[in-house]
C-alpha cells in the first residue's frame, strides 16, 4: 500500500493526502469555498503554484486574497506576463526579455519588431485591450521544466535572441521552468504563478508609461523599450493608488520648488543641487535646529577633508566594497599642454569621501583616548559624493553631492544599549517637532559581511534590547526585523517615516559596528590599563539635508510650517497711501526676527493675494488707508478663507511665536 503524505495545515490540523496530490487537492477536500478562494500555496514557507506536486510531507499555509502581500506579488507577476503576451498579439516579431513585478505593479522590456517605431504612449490603449481580453479568456497557467537546450532551441527557433542569449547562460543542471497561457503563449520563468489568467481583475490595472532601456542594463546593448503598469487587487485599490499619484503629482517637491524659487539642477552638475536664497534659508533653519539638538545631547562637532588617500579606503574596506559608487581622482597635476592625455595615468588615486566614518576614526586616534573618554560622540554636517547613475538620480531624493547630519559615537561595550536608548529617544523627539509618525525596522545580517558571526549575534542583540527599553519596539511603531539587509560591517536600526499621504521614507538610521575600529586601529585605554577596541556607532536622523527637505516640501506640500518657510509674511498694500505704513510695519517684524517682505507694487489685492499664496507664503498682511491710520493689519492665513483684523501689535506677538522653531518654544 502507498504511504500517504502528512500535510500539516495552520490550524495544526494534519491532512493525509496520496502521492501526487497538490495543494490545489487539499484546498478542494477542505471545501469548495477554499478551492475556490486559493490562488497559490506557501509549502514549507515556499510560494509556490496550487498545482505544484508535494515532494513529501510537508507544512501547508493555502494563500488567498486576504493574503494581500503575497496576492499582489502574485497578480503583478501576472500582469506582466499578459502584459508580454499583449504586445506579441499585437504585433509579432516583438522580442521579449524580462518583466518583474515593482512595489506598486510591474513593467515588461520588450523590443519592437523591424517593421514599426519602438513603443510609445500612443500604443497602451490597445495593449491594455488587449490584456483584458487574455485576462477574460480565462487561459490557464500551466508550470513545466525544460532542458536549457529545449529552451535555447525554442528562443532560436521563435527569432527570440534576447531569450536564447540567457537560456545559454543558465546552470545545466538547474531546475529550469516554463509557464504556458493556455497552449499558445509561454514565457521562462521561475514562477510562481495564480491558476489563469481569469483570477486577475481586468479593471484593476493600467498602463503608466514606457521609457527607454538597456538590454541588461548596459548601454553597450540594444536598447528596448521598457512598458510600465500599475496592477492591484481589485478596481478600488487602483483607483486609490491613482488618486495618490494624482496627489503626490501635485506635491513633487521638483515643481514645488520651481515655483517657491528654492533650487534648481542642471546638467554642467549631474546629482548637484544649486540652493537658491530661499531654499538656503530652509537649510540653515535645518542646520541650527539639528545643532541646538546634537548640543544638548552631548555631541561635538567637527569638519573633515573632501578628498582622502586610496589607501586609507583601501584600509576601511570600502575600497573593495564601494569603489564603484566613489569619485577618484589622480594625484598629480594635469597635463596643461595641448597635445597627450590630461592625466598620465602613473599617479596614485585618491577619492572624493562617499561617507564619513573613517574620517571621524581618524579623529578619535588623535591623542591617547581613556575609558573616562567614552562615549565620545563626534557629529558632522558632513558633505559627501557618490557616484549614481545619471538614470537614478531624482530631483532632492537621489543626488550625487549630499550632506549628512551625521555622527558617530565611539563607546566602551557596556555603554551600547544605553547609547543607542538615548539616540532612540532623540530620535523620536526630533521626529514628532516635524509631525511625523515613523516605524523602526531592524536589518539584520546580510550575506556578504565583516566580522564574526558572534559579533553579528552581539550587536543585533544590542540593538534590539535598546529598543525595547526605549519602549518602541511594539506594534504602534512598526517595529519589524529584515534579514538580509543589513551593512556589510553592521547591523542597523531603521527609521520609516509616514507622510501626509501614507507613503515611507526611510530617513534615519544607527549602525553598531565593531569591524571598522579593528580595521583602522582605534583603541582606547580600559580601566585595566590594557588597550581595547571602541564599538562605532554610526547615526543620522534627516539622513541627508537635500532628501530631508524633498521630503518635507512633498509632506507639507510646500505649505511649510512658519518657522521653516522661507518667507513667513507678506505685507502687501492697498492703495499707495498705505506705502508708508507698510515699510514700518515690515521694520517692526524684522526686528522681532520674522522673515518678512513688502508687496508695494501698484496691482489689485486679489492678484496680489494669489501670487503669495502659489509662493506657499504663510501670512498675507494686507493693509490700506485705513490700517495705516488704525495702526492694524488684516491678515490672510494660507489655506484658510476667512482673514483675521488685529493689531499691528498682536499680528508681531502672533508671527512671532509661530516662528519659532519647536524646540524653542
Amino acid at each position: 500500500m502507498t504511504e500517504l503524505l502528512k500535510i500539516s495545515l495552520p490550524d495544526g490540523s494534519v491532512r493525509e493526502m496520496a502521492p501526487g496530490s497538490t495543494p490545489a487537492d487539499v484546498a478542494a477536500a477542505i471545501g469548495p469555498g477554499l478551492a475556490k478562494a486559493a490562488i497559490a500555496a506557501r509549502v514549507d514557507g515556499e510560494l509556490v503554484d496550487l498545482s505544484r506536486p508535494f515532494s513529501g510531507d510537508a507544512q501547508l499555509a493555502l494563500v488567498t486574497a486576504r493574503d494581500e502581500a503575497d496576492a499582489l506579488e502574485l497578480a503583478r507577476h501576472d500582469y506582466a506576463h499578459v502584459l508580454a503576451e499583449a504586445v506579441q498579439a499585437l504585433w509579432p516579431g516583438t522580442q521579449i526579455t524580462f518583466g518583474p513585478a515593482t512595489d506598486d505593479g510591474f513593467y515588461y522590456d520588450v523590443m519592437a519588431p523591424a517593421s514599426r517605431e519602438p513603443f510609445g504612449m500612443d500604443d497602451l490603449p490597445a495593449i491594455e485591450e488587449k490584456m483584458r481580453e487574455i485576462i477574460q479568456a480565462d487561459k490557464p497557467l500551466t508550470r513545466e521544466v525544460w532542458t536549457r537546450q529545449q529552451l535555447i532551441d525554442k528562443w532560436t527557433a521563435d527569432g527570440e535572441t534576447f531569450k536564447a542569449e540567457w537560456a545559454a547562460e543558465l546552470p545545466a543542471g538547474e531546475e529550469l521552468t516554463v509557464y504556458w497561457s493556455g497552449r499558445d503563449w509561454l514565457d521562462m520563468c521561475r514562477g510562481p504563478h495564480l491558476p489563469s489568467t481569469g483570477k486577475l481583475d481586468p479593471q484593476a490595472f493600467k498602463l503608466m508609461r514606457v521609457a527607454g532601456a538597456y538590454w541588461r542594463g548596459d548601454q553597450k546593448n540594444a536598447q528596448l523599450t521598457r512598458i510600465y503598469g500599475t496592477g492591484w487587487l481589485n478596481k478600488k485599490q487602483l483607483n486609490e493608488h491613482l488618486t495618490r499619484l494624482e496627489e503626490a503629482a501635485k506635491r513633487d517637491h521638483r515643481k514645488l520648488g520651481r515655483e517657491m524659487d528654492l533650487f534648481h539642477l542642471q546638467e554642467e552638475a549631474h546629482g548637484s543641487v544649486f540652493w537658491h536664497p530661499h531654499g538656503y534659508v530652509i537649510w540653515r533653519e535645518l542646520e541650527a535646529y539639528m545643532r541646538r539638538a546634537i548640543d544638548d545631547a552631548g555631541y561635538r562637532e567637527v569638519k573633515t577633508p573632501q578628498v582622502m588617500d586610496a589607501r586609507q579606503w583601501e584600509q576601511s574596506g570600502h575600497w573593495g566594497k564601494y569603489r564603484e559608487n566613489m569619485f577618484v581622482i589622480p594625484d598629480e597635476v594635469p597635463n596643461t599642454e595641448d597635445e597627450g592625455a590630461i592625466v598620465s595615468g602613473d599617479a596614485e588615486w585618491m577619492a572624493l569621501k562617499p561617507m564619513n566614518c573613517p574620517a571621524h576614526v581618524l579623529i578619535f586616534r588623535q591623542g591617547i583616548k581613556s575609558y573616562r573618554d567614552l562615549p565620545l560622540r563626534i557629529y558632522e554636517n558632513g558633505c559627501c559624493h557618490r557616484n549614481e547613475p545619471h538614470g537614478a538620480l531624482h530631483g532632492l531624493m537621489r543626488v550625487r553631492q549630499f550632506t549628512q547630519d551625521d555622527a558617530h559615537i565611539f563607546c566602551r561595550e557596556d555603554q551600547i544599549v544605553a547609547e543607542v536608548r538615548a539616540f532612540c529617544e532623540l530620535a523620536d523627539r526630533i521626529y514628532k517637532d516635524f509631525g511625523f509618525t515613523y516605524s523602526i525596522k531592524l536589518a539584520l545580517r546580510p550575506e556578504k559581511r565583516f566580522g564574526s558571526d558572534a559579533d553579528w549575534d552581539k550587536a543585533e542583540d544590542e540593538l534590539r534590547n535598546a529598543v525595547i527599553e526605549a519602549g518602541l519596539a511594539t506594534e504602534a511603531y512598526g517595529w519589524e526585523e529584515l534579514p538580509g539587509e543589513g551593512a556589510f560591517y553592521a547591523p542597523k536600526l531603521e527609521w520609516h517615516l509616514t507622510d501626509a499621504i501614507g507613503r515611507t521614507w526611510q530617513v534615519g538610521t544607527i549602525q553598531s559596528d565593531r569591524v571598522l575600529p579593528e580595521r583602522l586601529d582605534a583603541t582606547y585605554v580600559g580601566e585595566d590599563g590594557e588597550k581595547h577596541r571602541p564599538v562605532m556607532l554610526h547615526r543620522a536622523i534627516f539622513g541627508s539635508y537635500e532628501r530631508f527637505i524633498g521630503i518635507l516640501i512633498e509632506h507639507f506640500a510646500g505649505r511649510l510650517p512658519v518657522w521653516l518657510a522661507p518667507v513667513q509674511a507678506v505685507v502687501a498694500t492697498i492703495v499707495s497711501d498705505a506705502d508708508d505704513y507698510a515699510k514700518d510695519a515690515v521694520a517692526r517684524l524684522k526686528a522681532a526676527g520674522i522673515r518678512v517682505e513688502s508687496d508695494l507694487r501698484n496691482e489689485k489685492i486679489n492678484y496680489k493675494v494669489r501670487e503669495h499664496s502659489h509662493a506657499k507664503v504663510p501670512h498675507l498682511l494686507v493693509v490700506g488707508k485705513r490700517e495705516a491710520e488704525e495702526g492694524t493689519v488684516a491678515i490672510r492665513t494660507l489655506g484658510e478663507q476667512q482673514q483675521k483684523f488685529m493689531s499691528l501689535e498682536e499680528a508681531i506677538a502672533m508671527l512671532k511665536a509661530e516662528a519659532t522653531a519647536p524646540d524653542l518654544r
